[in-house]
């Protein structure tokens, strides 16, 4: 027998049997092609294509019902629902629904997510699991036929129905999605009305309809197509675990950023710290300096203080009054023992007399009872020794304070009692009454 009727359903099994189904307007019938046969077709059958088929007709007892046994087919002319779709999308295109320049980019990362597919299918598992696997999201479900009559209405309705939500219940994103199958089977996402309603969304929108090689209209309209509505949940949310790494790594990118002036500057600091000198070094001339000006001094004043004992020692030597005694007594022997004439000796007289004068007088200034006038006291011993320390004196069992006007015995403690005070000594005779 010989069929003419349109392809629909084409599908090759693994092990090279081709099956599809013909149809018209009122009926369709399966059909098989074997291995053989089909690796002789001349050309690729697709869905739309219209042939004539010749072959036997068969049951099929698995789904009892006839199919034809394809023996040779050849393309009878342009399918009726190509040409139609053809044209339908050949005046959408010239309205500009297709057009590139309409088409809106994707949110980054959608706070809802609006799907609208049928709500039994294996779809809807699909797109839930792959969102939970990527990032987690609030999804809005809008349940609809996804083929046979009014198929196309619901799914238009649904979009526009999403896009009518208060802005803060509307998605950020819409999935329109449908498993595969043939052309008839997706024929609603060919529909004007369904084409119009994805153009006119205030929402982007992601065409899923179908398998990879499925195309239909509503892919044209469309912000993107997505090949498979697994594909389509891949595309409309990022990894969070990709976030969270390039979070990380933007975070440690900026802390670096942060840091690097001050690690810079710790380092230019550094350099310029090694390369000046050590606070030990600056200061260790002039501590050295300052221990030799202190070493010159403390000599310095030792040997100014020598000096000056030895000064006051030889200046109290010549000036003391026994000197002065023996010296006067000196001159006297070598007056006497001279001849010189009455001329020579007067001078010699009067100039020594008043050179014997001025040391006189000098001798008694540095007489030691002379600053008992002024308050002073002198301690001597019993034999008449002048007491100069407290350690002398503690060792004498008797004391005499000598005053101004008078003499007083004392006795230091732990002694024998203190003696009366003898007289008062006059004073000595003035030396210019010895001439």
């Amino acid at each position: 027998m010989r069929v003419r009727g349109e392809l629909s359903g084409v599908k090759r099994a693994a092990s090279g049997h081709l099956y599809l189904c013909l149809k018209d307007e009122g009926a369709r019938l399966d059909g098989v092609m074997w291995r053989g046969t089909a690796q002789r077709l001349a050309f690729l059958p697709e869905d739309g294509v219209e042939v004539i088929a010749t072959g036997k007709l068969t049951t099929y007892p698995g789904r009892s019902n006839y199919q034809i046994v394809i023996e040779r087919m050849e393309i009878a002319g342009e399918g009726a629902l190509l040409a139609l779709l053809a044209k339908t999308r050949a005046r959408l295109e010239a309205e500009g629904l297709f057009d590139r320049n309409r088409k809106r980019p994707l949110p980054f990362l959608p706070r809802r997510i609006g799907v609208v597919t049928s709500p039994t299918g294996a779809v809807i598992r699909d797109i839930l699991h792959r969102l939970a696997d990527r990032f987690p999201s609030h999804v809005l479900v809008w349940p609809v036929l996804v083929q046979g009559q009014g198929a196309a209405e619901q799914v238009a309705n649904a979009v526009q129905g999403f896009s009518a939500l208060p802005a803060d219940q509307r998605p950020d994103l819409v999935i329109v999605a449908r498993g595969g199958g043939s052309i008839e089977d997706l024929w609603a996402f060919n529909e004007e009305v369904v084409v119009r309603a994805i153009a006119a969304s205030a929402i982007p929108v992601i065409s899923a309809v179908g398998h990879e090689t499925d195309t239909t209209l509503a892919d044209f309209a469309a912000d993107l197509r997505a090949p498979t509505p697994t594909a389509a949940a891949e595309i409309a949310v990022p990894v969070r675990e990709e976030l969270f790494a390039q979070l990380a790594d933007l975070a440690l990118r900026k802390r670096k950023c942060a840091l690097r002036p001050v690690a810079l500057g710790r380092e230019r600091l550094e350099a310029r710290a090694q390369r000046l000198p050590r606070p030990e070094a600056l200061l260790s001339a002039k501590a050295q300096q300052l221990d030799d000006l202190a070493d010159r001094l403390r000599r310095g004043l030792g040997q100014r203080i020598v000096h000056a004992r030895l000064a006051l020692q030889q200046d109290a030597a010549r000036l003391s009054a026994p000197l002065l005694a023996a010296r006067v007594r000196h001159d006297r022997q070598r007056l006497g023992a001279v001849r010189l004439n009455p001329a020579l000796v007067t001078g010699r007289i009067a100039s020594g007399a008043e050179r014997l004068a001025a040391l006189s007088r000098l001798a008694q200034s540095l007489h030691p009872d002379k600053p008992l006038a002024r308050g002073y006291v002198r301690v001597t011993a019993a034999d008449g020794r002048t007491l100069l320390t407290p350690a002398e004196a503690a060792r004498e069992a008797a004391l005499s304070l000598h005053f101004g006007d008078g003499e007083l015995a004392v006795t230091p403690l732990g002694s024998r009692p203190p003696r009366a005070a003898s007289p008062q000594k006059p004073p000595p005779p003035e030396q210019g009454k010895l001439l």
